[in-house]
């Protein structure tokens, strides 16, 4: 009785237990090459329900080569073979930590230097038009500063008095015209012997009170043009004259210019009337605003950089020609997608990121970045706004993950899509 009952019940426990391994197997993912571990990755296994001798933790498929990617879905909700995962205790020990990609305005700040020179503009260089002599001074050495229509040399020149009294002498036959035509003729040719007073740089001023007094001078008095400050005196009283002598350069320096140098791939973002700040060694604490005023168009082949020229109002002659400046161009180029600088690990010419997915799990992800904003980067593809991911601790990530063979299934397939 009890044997023919034994029979049975050993036929029943093979035929469960064959059946069992018969579903072991068809569980078996033919695809998969081997099982290992994210934090030990030299364990292997070929048990897909196994667990890591070292650690304790689950083993994930590394799938057969040219298989990557294309193993069948599970039955069951499993993590993306991109994820692995470091837990929670082992990121707080190595300081790991996150921040939100989130838009925020994008303001892009170039630093150069710059050499302050005086404006062309607001510069006079008085030169000889006629042979004479100085016969005085009213400067006498560079710095000096002058007013708007203050002397400041006297010259005697023999042509020049011939000149002033051809013009009484018009004036007087204009007045002893005996006719309407006589007079008209007489007016042609005084406008042309002012405009030969004018070029030997006497003043309409001058001109008028010559006509008022009919008295011709041996003598003319060159005056400032504007309020500036002496910028050379190269001649001395009583020295002979030629035509084209330098005599004395003045200066007006309320406004100067800055030439500040920029390399050419910050040309894109210069334009006309940005503003822009500037320091100075000779100033500390203090700052200046200046606008640009103009791009060269060329650039230099030696140091592929374009010159900018900034101007500057300088009321209180603080910046002097020939000083070096700091300058400093805030550019404002809309809002984007931003993530610290510091969450990027770079992997040759490509960018890796590390986002969060929550208890511990991280999936690797390749981003194209745009330009560096401060300490942040704009992200142009492969992140969402609020996704979070890692900012500082990545590259101990990086050694503790062995993200190496985490990643195998994505980055052979984006370096087939980049090859030509």
């Amino acid at each position: 009785m009890n044997r023919r009952q034994f029979i049975p019940l050993s036929a029943t426990l093979a035929l469960a237990l064959l059946t069992g391994c018969q579903q072991k197997d068809a569980a078996v993912d033919t695809n998969v090459d081997y099982y290992t571990c994210t934090m030990h990755p030299s364990v292997r296994s070929h048990d897909p329900h196994g667990k890591c001798p070292i650690c304790g933790m689950d083993l994930v498929p590394v799938m057969k080569k040219g298989l990557a990617g294309k193993a069948a879905a599970p039955a069951t909700a499993a993590p993306s073979l991109n994820e692995f995962e470091v837990p929670v205790e082992r990121q707080q020990q190595i300081g790991v930590t996150y921040a939100t990609a989130e838009k925020r305005p994008l303001r892009r700040t170039i630093r150069t230097v710059g050499n302050v020179v005086q404006d062309r503009t607001r510069q006079w260089e008085f030169v000889a038009r006629a042979e004479g002599y100085v016969q005085k001074l009213y400067v006498t050495s560079p710095g000096e500063p002058v007013e708007a229509g203050q002397p400041l040399l006297t010259i005697y020149s023999p042509e020049l008095s011939t000149a002033g009294r051809e013009l009484v002498n018009l004036l007087n036959a204009r007045d002893r015209a005996p006719s309407v035509d006589g007079r008209a003729n007489s007016d042609r040719l005084i406008e042309a012997a002012r405009r030969r007073l004018e070029q030997w740089s006497v003043t309409p001023e001058q001109i008028a009170d010559l006509e008022k007094t009919r008295a011709p001078s041996d003598n003319v008095t060159l005056h400032s043009p504007f309020k500036g400050v002496v910028e050379s005196v190269p001649v001395e009283q009583g020295r002979k004259v030629a035509i084209g002598d330098r005599l004395v350069d003045v200066a007006d320096l309320s406004v100067v210019w800055v030439w500040a140098d920029f390399y050419e791939d910050e040309i894109s973002a210069l334009a006309n009337g940005l503003r822009v700040r500037l320091t100075a060694k000779s100033y500390p604490g203090r700052g200046f605003e200046g606008a640009v005023s103009l791009v060269d168009p060329f650039v230099s082949t030696e140091s592929r950089t374009t010159r900018v020229r900034i101007d500057v109002a300088n009321a209180g002659l603080e910046l002097r020609p020939g000083m070096y400046v700091n300058v400093e161009l805030d550019i404002d180029q809309g809002v984007g997608l931003t993530i610290p600088v510091g969450a990027v690990l770079p992997t040759g010419s490509r960018s890796l990121v590390f986002v969060g997915k929550g208890e511990g799990r991280l999936e690797p992800r390749l981003v194209q970045l745009g330009g560096k904003y401060g300490d942040r980067y704009e992200v142009l593809d492969g992140l969402k706004e609020g996704e979070r991911v890692v900012s500082s601790g990545n590259f101990l990530i990086d050694a503790e993950s062995k993200v190496q063979d985490a990643v195998k299934s994505f980055v052979p397939s984006v370096g087939q899509e980049a090859r030509p």
